[in-house]
This record gives C-alpha cells, structure tokens and sequence, in this order.
C-alpha cells in the first residue's frame, strides 16, 4: 500500500481553491489567496516542495528529469463515474523535459557528500536588489523564512574569450583596470544621462517630463541603435545589451533577431541594475541568490501560506478532474488516495492534461491540452571541485551572440555558486547554463560550447585522480566532477476556471513570472486585493527587512 493511498480522508473536503504543484507561481497564489481569507489546499505528488522550481540533491535532480522526460504509455480511462452526478476524467502528465544527458566523473567523491547538495532544477537563476520578487517577497512576509547572499560579481566574454568585469557603480567604472580612461568617460556620460532621464521621467510636473533627456522617438527605436548614436564602443555596448539590459538575441542582427529590445524596455533595465545597487547596504552588487537554492522561494511561500490557513498534502498525486454531466463545468479532482475533493477554482501544474476528453467536453478542455509552447531552452548544471576565477566564488558571465562561435544567436548565460550559499560542499561549485534554442542540437551545442570554454572536461566517466592534479595548478581549468544537460519546454500559464501555470522561462529573473502570476490570481479574484497591505500589529509585524548575509 503506497502512501498516497493509505493517507486518511481531508477534512473538509471542499475548497475556494485546489492548487497542485508547489511551484512558484502555484505556491505565491497560495499565500495570497490564503492572506485574503480563502480557503485553499495545495497539493503535490512529490515528498518536497517546489515542482519545476525545486531544489534536490544530485540523486532526486537525476530521478526527477529521468522521470519527467518520459511520457507516460497510453492507456484507456481507469476511473469510474458510475452513481455520481458527476463525470470523472483521467489526468495524466505529459514530458517537458527531454534529451537529459547525465555524467558522473567521480562517483564517489559526489556519494561522501551527497546530502550537500541542493541543486537548482531551473537554474541559472538570480534576483535583483530591486526587482518584483524582492517587493513582494517582502510585502507578503515571505521573508521571514529566506536569506540572501550577494552575486560578488558579473562578467562578459568578448570574441577572444577574456571575461570583462560588469561595473555596477560609478566607484566601480574608476576602479576598473580593463576600462580604459576613454571607456571610462563614455560610460560615465552614458550612465549619467540615463540618470537625468529617470528623474526627468519621475517627477510630477509637465516640465519634468518635458526636459526628459531621451526623446519619445528615441524610445521607439531599438537599444542597439540608441547605442550606436550615444557613439558607445562595442565592449560597452555588449556589456550594456547583454549583461545589463540581458538581451536574449543579436541585437546587431535585427533583421533575424526574434526580440529586439527597443530602447524603452532597455532604459527600463538600466533603471532596475540602478536602483539595485545599494538598496541592501550588506549586498556588494546588483544581484543576490537565497541561500539553500532558488527551491527556498516557494517553501518560504508555502510556508507564509501555511500560517494563514492553507492546508498543504505533499506525496499525493492528482490522478483525474470531476466535471458537472450536465453542464461539463468543473467541480473537483479525484486524488491518488481515491477521495474526491471539490472547489470553485483549480490551479493545475503545467504538465497535467487530459488524454481523452469526450465530445461535450473537448471545447472546455482543449485550452489545457493544447498549451501554448514558446519554444525550448536548453539547460546545464555542472560540479566542478575548484573555482573559474581563483578570487571569485558567486559570479555571472555573459556569453554574448556570437562570442564563442560564428553561429551562436542566443546569449548563454552561466552562473557559479559556491559552497558559502549551502548549495554544495565546501571546496566544490555549481555551474549553471542556460540558453534559448529551437530545438535539442542547437541547445546542447551551445551549452558545450560554452562549458568547453570555462572546464576541463575528462575524457572517461572516472577522473578523480586525474582532477585532484589538475586542481593543484591555478591556471588550469576546473575539471568537471558530474555534469546534466537537458532540454525544457517553455509553456505559457492559461487563464479560466480550470487554469495552469507557467513552466520556468528562460530569464536570469522571475519578473515575467510574477506578471503572469498576478494576472491569474486577478482573473480568479478581481475584487481581492494581491496580499493586502497589512492593518493589524500583528501583520505589521510579519513585514521586514530582507535577510541578507554579507
């Protein structure tokens, strides 16, 4: 008897909300529904929380993308509807992971530690001092159960493979020895009249805005070319476009480029790495990563909504809907345990559909079967027993269109976190890669590429002895300990009474996330304040500073 199946019935047994999957998006939802009075119950067939935005050690990554890049064998309805005014419809899950490559270059070394690792499963993955996650994580009094520790420092590689450190102060632009005086000056001039812009564009008045110092046409035009006739040189352009601004696609290109940023949305960028900088006066820069992996954002949700009622079953699989007969509305799910739980809304995870709907119902269920796919992105994770730069734990490098090779349209972006943010053993880091693709070839290529660059990849699958002398010469590479590269599906959320989520897209930041998110929970309660500004001593209490360790 599975535990599921054994676990006693759920009292009460009807809901304002039914969320399955503790991802993210589902697990902010659940809190704020929870915080304005709903009655909500969040399950999750997994034994941890997070879904697609979870943390495991190397062992349950490795299980989990094995798991959920096969699909599941076809099989006729199991369920049964007899005596019930309401039909029941199988759910299944469908693969959104796929082409999972796993190598283990030292299996025994990553077996005496296995219990220290937490790896990101939607890395790489960071959040701005001032961006949308920060707010709300603070807002919502999400942050009492998360800290922070500051990125040291950003980088970008130029056509020759030199990494150019990304300057993100005025004080830094002086310090920098690889920005020659010229560079300097340009830059300052550049970063200066950005300034003026934003408070021109702040203030209240008409002559504010009126003195703004980038004109409406301007803003229209591309980034790039904004760029070009502010006569910046190409290495401050690239630093500007993709480790600030983190452009996905050549903007040199525009012809080709699948998301040209035009220069509205890449001041609005400038704005956010601004204004990150010196909010948290612990924090060294603009960006910061949670201690424990990026899987501690959805307990620490989980957990806010846990303290305002909501009623969390992990280890129980969803195994069909419940629609009306008559109308073919929804009513419920069916869970693994063989209880049937009602409600008003249901949040599904982006990989539950319905395999076989029948006719009546097809039309309502076709949304959830027929997601909309807005392409793939591809996803590495490598342990190395030594640091890229001998100096710098917690960094980010940039791998601008075309800096590794000719063909490469997309930028690949790496993030290396150390042992001082508990994501691995003390000694040993983690390296994750991402970059947008069209399908599985293009991605993996670009993802080796990429960690060709930066390792020292062993030719057999046991090097242990081979990596401990390579270590011992700071000039070498890091050699590669275990390595995963697979390919992600990038699904939109859908927004109706039977509604899903988003799987992780392929930014560095959450904050298209947390749009659709908003605008879900708004579609579902459009009178229902988003986590309400708190009123009570005891909720203002709940709000507060940010806990970041420096």
């Amino acid at each position: 008897m599975d535990e599921a199946s054994s676990h006693p019935p759920i009292e009460p047994n009807t809901f304002d909300l039914i969320l399955v999957g503790t991802g993210l998006a589902e697990s902010i939802i659940a809190a704020a529904a929870s915080s304005a009075g709903k009655n909500v119950i969040h399950l999750d067939p997994n034994p941890y929380y997070g879904s697609h935005f979870t943390s495991l050690s190397i062992s349950d990554l490795t299980s989990f993308l094995n798991s959920h890049s096969t699909p599941p064998k076809s099989q006729s309805s199991t369920t049964s509807s007899d005596g019930l005014d309401y039909t029941v419809l199988d759910l299944t899950r469908r693969a959104v992971y796929s082409d999972v490559e796993i190598s283990s270059f030292a299996p025994e070394t990553l077996a005496e530690h296995s219990r220290s690792f937490n790896v990101d499963l939607g890395g790489p993955r960071v959040l701005f001092c001032a961006d949308k996650a920060i707010d709300l994580i603070l807002k919502s009094g999400a942050n009492q159960y998360v800290e922070f520790k500051s990125i040291d420092a950003s980088f970008v590689c130029d056509d020759n493979g030199k990494l150019w450190s990304v300057p993100d102060s005025r004080a830094a632009i002086f310090k920098d020895k690889s920005l020659s005086l010229t560079e300097k000056n340009q830059l300052m001039r550049f970063f200066k009249l950005v300034q003026q812009h934003l408070e021109a564009s702040e203030g209240n008045g008409a002559e504010d805005r009126q003195n703004s110092m980038i004109s409406e046409e301007d803003f229209e035009t591309s980034f790039v070319e904004f760029l070009k006739k502010m006569r910046l040189p190409p290495k401050i352009k690239s630093i500007i476009l993709y480790a600030i601004a983190m452009a996905d696609y050549n903007q040199d290109d525009l012809e080709l480029c699948k998301d040209v940023v035009k220069t509205k949305h890449g001041i609005e960028r400038l704005a956010l790495y601004h204004k990150s900088v010196g909010r948290f006066t612990n924090a060294t820069g603009a960006l910061i990563y949670p201690i424990y992996g990026q899987g501690e954002l959805s307990q620490a949700f989980c957990r806010r909504a846990a303290v305002k009622g909501c009623i969390h079953v992990l280890r129980m699989p969803v195994i069909a809907l419940l629609t009306d007969k008559e109308s073919g509305q929804y009513k419920g799910v069916r869970l693994a345990s063989g209880q049937d739980l009602f409600s008003d809304q249901l949040i599904l995870d982006p990989t539950l559909t319905v395999p076989y709907p029948p006719d009546p119902l097809r039309e309502t269920l076709e949304g959830l079967n027929l997601r909309d796919v807005k392409g793939k992105v591809a996803r590495g994770i490598c342990v190395t027993a030594s640091s890229l730069k001998p100096d710098v734990f917690n960094f980010l490098v940039v791998y601008p269109p075309q800096s590794i090779f000719p063909e490469q349209s997309t930028s690949v972006r790496a993030l290396q976190i150390g042992g001082s943010l508990a994501v691995c053993p003390s000694g040993m880091f983690i390296l994750y890669f991402s970059a947008l693709c069209d399908d599985a070839k293009q991605g993996k290529n670009l993802l080796r590429a990429a960690m060709n660059a930066l390792l020292k990849i062993p030719v057999s699958e046991n090097a242990e002895s081979s990596s401990e002398v390579q270590n011992e010469n700071a000039d070498e590479k890091p050699t590669l300990l275990w390595s995963a590269m697979y390919i992600q599906e990038l699904t939109t959320g859908q927004y109706d009474q039977l509604s899903t989520t988003s799987m992780p897209d392929g930014n560095i930041h959450y904050n298209d996330l947390l749009d659709g998110t908003v605008k879900l929970f708004r579609k579902m309660y459009p009178h229902v304040e988003f986590f309400p500004e708190a009123t009570s001593p005891e909720s203002i209490e709940d709000e507060g500073e940010l806990s970041l360790e420096s």
